[in-house]
């Protein structure tokens, strides 16, 4: 079985101006949210992933900015996702297939490149309490590519007083993936190999 299927919040998407939020309040809700993730050269965690029917994979992520990812998945599923400041791949050992598209039209471009406008691409969710900043991030334009919401919790002492908890994506259907992240550490240092993959395709012999 292909676990591709398990890991469609990672599908294209293109990113696009919102209109500008007017509450003074979002605007520096999400001045906070950039300011936290310009603070960020390296991250590591604990990762545990939901889709749709309840299925939970949990497994360990690396980052790198700018552009560089990688989603380690537990030992008994072959999956592998990487981003190697170019393309994202996400690699299927058990079927032995690989799929890549540029970061840039992917939602994770916006976590990937602290250099991205967020305050452009994205929109403060209103919440009860400021101590969760949910940013969502779609094209307007391109419904089909669907939502990515990135979720943020106010912790003293993390990157611009900052954590990313997580983040829920919904495809064009409303098929809900969400994402939860634990044992999180800032700015350690982490190896270039980290963000290479082992391609699983059978090398064409020339004749």
């Amino acid at each position: 079985m292909t676990y591709l299927k398990y890991a469609l919040f990672f599908a294209p998407m293109a990113l696009v101006a919102t209109a500008p939020t007017t509450a003074q309040s979002s605007s520096a809700r999400l001045a906070r949210v950039v300011a936290h993730m310009k603070a960020v050269g390296t991250m590591s965690a604990a990762f545990t992933q939901t889709d749709r029917n309840g299925r939970v994979l949990t497994g360990k992520l690396l980052l790198k900015r700018p552009g560089q990812v990688r989603f380690e998945y537990q030992k008994d599923v072959p999956l592998l996702i990487v981003a190697d400041g170019r393309a994202l791949t996400m690699v299927d050992y058990e079927v032995k297939q690989v799929q890549r598209w540029p970061i840039r039209n992917s939602p994770l471009a916006a976590l990937l490149d602290p250099g991205q406008d967020l305050a452009r691409y994205g929109k403060v969710i209103p919440s009860s309490t400021d101590d969760i900043i949910s940013v969502e991030v779609r094209d307007a334009k391109r419904p089909e590519f669907g939502t990515i919401t990135m979720i943020f919790v106010t912790k003293p002492g993390a990157p611009g007083g900052l954590t990313l908890n997580g983040w829920v994506a919904l495809d064009s259907k409303n098929n809900r993936t969400s994402l939860r992240l634990s044992d999180i550490n800032y700015n350690g240092p982490i190896g270039q190999n980290a963000f290479t993959w082992r391609d699983p395709r059978p090398v064409r012999r020339k004749s």
